[in-house]
């Protein structure tokens, strides 16, 4: 979804997938032609791309990729759904339009739930973002879940750790708070030698909310209370500013003041940049970062790139009892940021069977796994498989890097605690309202409370002009939570 474009072909994935052109087609698409969408690339169309040429040469169909700018591909999707015209047969689109597509796609197969490679996929996707309703109504063809990288060659210096320590009293090692996050953050503070405490997504329109949530989420994501941290999932009431969303808020606008000073203006790919570029010591974001951090023809620190987990809490909000819950130890919270890319096929498509085996094909461990190592297909981790494989990866990280990387990766996937991002009808219109106060809380113009107080009021207003009991209906199934 984000990365740079490296020089690459689809030889690595045919290879990947055992495809050679000698090869009878197998099974035989002859004659059939599948039209698959998404946004302009290369992001995720560059998968498909590529696994469209393997799975041609497998089955002797053919793919054609259209692809849309960001702000045309939902209502051009949406327009062909509802009309129940045969215009696309596989759509590539963003977890949180789900609930305005599920009416209209079809049951993936059910030989494509069993086996080894649908165990392979982690549980966070298999059981609940590719379900709706309990039925698999998608396949996810791209992780995406926030991750910790930091630098190794800063962290490890004996000058800087024995400052910090005696700075801040504990070892200089990777957050497990989000407290000790700002503290690292405030200790690499040194304009004058061109570095940054941190690197994170602040504009409007440039992921900037995903970033907010992961904040969030380490206060708000209750282990006893799943589905809470957006809405009540009993009343559909807004949360948005209960006080663990205005700690996260308050400790995000803190963070945007110990970042570069044009970080206000830095969407995921500045992020990439500033830390590839030597600006940051550390940085949350989708693991991306740390791939091209890795590279030495894009970054300037290779080599020393490390990966963690993303902080949590020892103290979470409960919105049931409204008091802070003190935890007998730090609780590290997954965030699901987007939640990643899925694949789908309409049930107006003629070509259904044909659709889900190229969905089939490129979500397979090894057309996935070359894809995830792929620049310029924005795909990440979402496969057990992808997070193991540690051969795959040494292409491009050092074994420490590679080792940090993926167990950070496998830990974001299959963390207890994992805070699912919001899918709900209207999605834009909660997140519109939501950049508008955030943008004036970074600005200094509101308290981040005056802010997240405005974001509920018109939270709630939306909620019931849509339909409380629609909008209830929908989060619960969004979140996995049984009907009520």
């Amino acid at each position: 979804m984000r990365r740079l474009l490296l020089s690459s072909t689809a030889a690595g994935l045919l290879a990947a997938a055992g495809v050679t052109s000698a090869l009878a087609c197998e099974p035989d698409y002859t004659g059939v032609t599948l039209t698959a969408t998404t946004q302009t690339g290369p992001y995720i169309a560059s998968a498909l791309q590529l696994a469209a040429k393997g799975w041609e040469e497998k089955t002797c169909g053919k793919v054609n990729v259209v692809e849309f700018p960001w702000s045309e591909l939902y209502p051009k999707i949406v327009t062909s759904l509802t009309s129940g015209e045969d215009t696309f047969d596989v759509v590539a689109f963003a977890p949180a339009w789900a609930p305005d597509f599920t009416d209209f796609l079809s049951e993936m197969p059910k030989a494509m739930q069993s086996g080894a490679d649908w165990e392979d996929i982690a549980p966070v996707y298999r059981e609940q973002l590719m379900v709706w309703n309990g039925k698999v109504l998608s396949q996810t063809m791209d992780g995406d879940a926030h991750t910790y990288t930091y630098r190794i060659d800063l962290f490890e210096n004996a000058e800087n750790q024995s400052a910090f320590k005696a700075k801040y009293g504990y070892d200089l090692a990777p957050p497990k708070t989000w407290k000790q996050y700002l503290d690292i953050a405030e200790f690499f503070q040194q304009p004058d030698k061109g570095l940054w405490g941190t690197a994170e997504a602040f504009r409007r329109g440039g992921q900037q909310f995903w970033f907010l949530f992961s904040h969030v989420a380490g206060y708000t994501s209750h282990p006893d209370n799943p589905g809470g941290m957006f809405f009540d999932p009993d009343t559909m009431d807004a949360q948005v500013n209960n006080p663990g969303w205005v700690r996260g808020l308050e400790e995000y606008i803190r963070a945007s003041k110990l970042a570069p000073p044009n970080a206000l203006n830095f969407s995921f790919g500045e992020v990439n940049a500033a830390f590839a570029g030597g600006q940051a010591a550390e940085s949350i974001g989708w693991g991306d970062t740390g791939v091209i951090a890795a590279d030495p023809k894009q970054s300037k620190v290779a080599g020393s790139v490390g990966s963690a987990s993303l902080p949590g809490s020892d103290e979470i909000w409960n919105y049931k009892t409204k008091k802070w819950d003190k935890q007998p130890e730090v609780v590290q919270t997954s965030f699901m940021a987007f939640g990643g890319w899925q694949a789908a096929v309409p049930s107006s498509s003629k070509n259904q069977e044909a659709a889900w085996n190229y969905i089939q094909f490129l979500t397979s461990p090894a057309v996935s796994g070359q894809a995830a190592i792929t620049g310029g297909t924005g795909v990440n981790p979402y496969r057990l498989s992808h997070t193991t494989n540690t051969a795959l990866w040494s292409k491009i990280f050092s074994e420490r890097e590679a080792k940090e990387y993926l167990g950070s990766q496998k830990n974001a996937v299959t963390a207890k605690n994992t805070a699912l991002d919001m899918r709900l009808p209207g999605y834009f219109s909660y997140t519109e309202i939501l950049e508008i106060e955030l943008s004036k809380a970074l600005a200094g113009e509101v308290t981040p409370q005056q802010a997240l107080d405005t974001v509920a009021a018109g939270w709630n207003k939306l909620t019931d002009e849509f339909g409380r009991d629609k909008q209830l209906a929908a989060y619960r199934s969004s979140m996995g939570l049984p009907a009520k």
